[in-house]
């Protein structure tokens, strides 16, 4: 007779303890550590003696799930792009975001345009009932698309829906799996343990009956999925739904994808009838920049495989602080203060006595090294008062020397700045072997980006700054 086990658990990294304790040791959180039971199984020593049964193997040549499961390829090709180009038959997927941001009208409008294509779509809902579900629909427009609606939130009565050989389903949706609960695990629905347990199970059905699965997860505090980390390594993709409240625009971002690249990103613009594809999202996050305006600079950056171009705006004002505020919205803070600490030891300015504030316009989140020199720029033209060319862009990383050093996939960078009409580009020496896209200005050191703004000479940029 199976035994009930009590354990202690975290529920922000899902270490198991033998004790209550007030402060988690693996990852230091504070009041995280819950106690829960499990029905343990038979002891190894009372377990009956089976004998395993042998793997059959299959070689690359004759594996044949590639060639017989194709990609489903819902239509809204913002979605498949972060999936990879479509999703993959029996792989599980993992869709986090802030509360309100879109993820249910996203998954919605994605298999009811799946079930318009004769694909067999369920959507289980643990958080609404299937008349609410059915009125967002409805608001949608979608009303009459054929998807299968249920209202669920016993594991057991899903997996035994989903093993029933008699139905063929294709894509399974799981709002949320922080709301799916198994009653042989004596913990609350949310917990880390009941969280591990359920996905494991509809993964491994979903698996056999090769069925797509997209699970809803909650974030936290900190925009984290919540739950245990081991759940993001179970599933095959891990997706996020951003935005920020005060823009209309959400970018669905795939963190991690075994059938397709990473940090591939669609972006989506929130309307009264859903969310609509933005097929040319660098428009979206461009103004209209009729005249050149100081502080500003424009970055070719790059998200997975799409060429990304975005506005860095930088603002420089005097500070009677001790230590002077440095503020930025959509980059990294660690990497200003290192682009920051160059331009001080390379190039004579000054910015100890002043605050520095840097925003990527329009709430676009960029992380890859390129846009240092676009940063750069912005801060040297907040500096001087002198605008940046604004009808060019700039991509390169920044070394600690002050070197510049180029960045991969510099062509598909050009291609979108002369299809959003730009002139030309700054980067660093050696970007481009071949180029007939758009005339290069090639520079290697951080000082030759100071030949941009000839009102000011190295040596004035300290007094430039105690003028400021």
């Amino acid at each position: 007779m199976a035994k009930s086990k009590t354990s202690f658990v975290c529920q922000a990294c899902g270490s198991v303890s033998s004790r209550w304790q007030g402060k988690c040791e693996a990852c230091g959180g504070w009041n995280t550590v819950v106690e829960e039971r499990t029905e343990s199984a038979l002891p190894a020593s009372m377990a009956p003696h089976k004998k395993g049964q042998a793997i059959d193997f299959q070689t690359l040549e004759n594996a044949e799930d590639a060639r017989t499961m194709p990609r489903m390829v819902s239509g809204i090709a913002e979605f498949d792009r972060a999936c990879g180009g479509g999703l993959v038959p029996g792989s599980a997927l993992l869709l986090g975001g802030d509360p309100g941001i879109g993820k249910s009208t996203l998954l919605l409008q994605t298999v009811c345009a799946l079930a318009n294509k004769g694909k067999h779509c369920v959507y289980i809902s643990g958080e609404e009932s299937a008349a609410q579900v059915r009125l967002r629909a409805e608001r949608l427009g979608l009303a009459k698309a054929p998807v299968s609606l249920a209202n669920a939130n016993q594991v057991r009565d899903i997996l035994a829906t989903l093993d029933d050989a008699a139905k063929d389903y294709d894509v399974v949706i799981i709002d949320s799996i922080q709301t799916m609960y198994l009653d042989t695990v004596d913990s609350a629905p949310g917990t880390v343990t009941q969280v591990r347990i359920a996905a494991h199970e509809i993964i491994r059905v979903a698996k056999k009956r090769n069925i797509c699965v997209i699970f809803v997860g909650h974030v936290t505090k900190d925009g984290q999925i919540a739950g245990p980390r081991v759940v993001e390594h179970m599933v095959d993709a891990v997706l996020y739904f951003e935005g920020e409240r005060g823009h209309a625009f959400r970018i669905l971002r795939a963190v991690k994808n075994r059938f397709g690249p990473a940090n591939e990103i669609g972006v989506f613009d929130m309307q009264g009838a859903g969310l609509v594809e933005v097929p040319n999202p660098s428009a979206l996050f461009l103004p209209q920049r009729e005249e050149a305006i100081t502080g500003s600079a424009i970055v070719a950056a790059l998200e997975g495989t799409r060429p990304l171009l975005a506005e860095v705006q930088g603002l420089i004002v005097s500070s009677q602080l001790a230590t002077p505020r440095r503020a930025v919205v959509g980059w990294d803070n660690a990497r200003l203060s290192m682009i920051l600490a160059v331009l001080e030891a390379r190039c004579g300015m000054s910015f100890s006595n002043t605050e520095v504030y840097l925003n990527m316009a329009g709430g676009l989140d960029v992380s890859e090294p390129a846009a240092d020199l676009a940063v750069a720029a912005a801060l040297v033209s907040a500096h001087t008062g002198i605008p940046a060319p604004h009808d060019c862009v700039f991509f390169g990383e920044i070394g600690l020397s002050g070197e510049i050093r180029p960045v991969p996939q510099a062509e598909l960078r050009l291609n979108e700045a002369k299809k959003l009409g730009f002139k030309r580009a700054i980067a660093a020496k050696g970007a481009l072997k071949k180029n007939d896209t758009l005339p290069i200005t090639e520079i290697a050191h951080i000082n030759d980006l100071l030949a941009l703004f000839p009102a000011q000479k190295k040596g004035n940029f300290a007094k430039r700054a105690n003028d400021v």
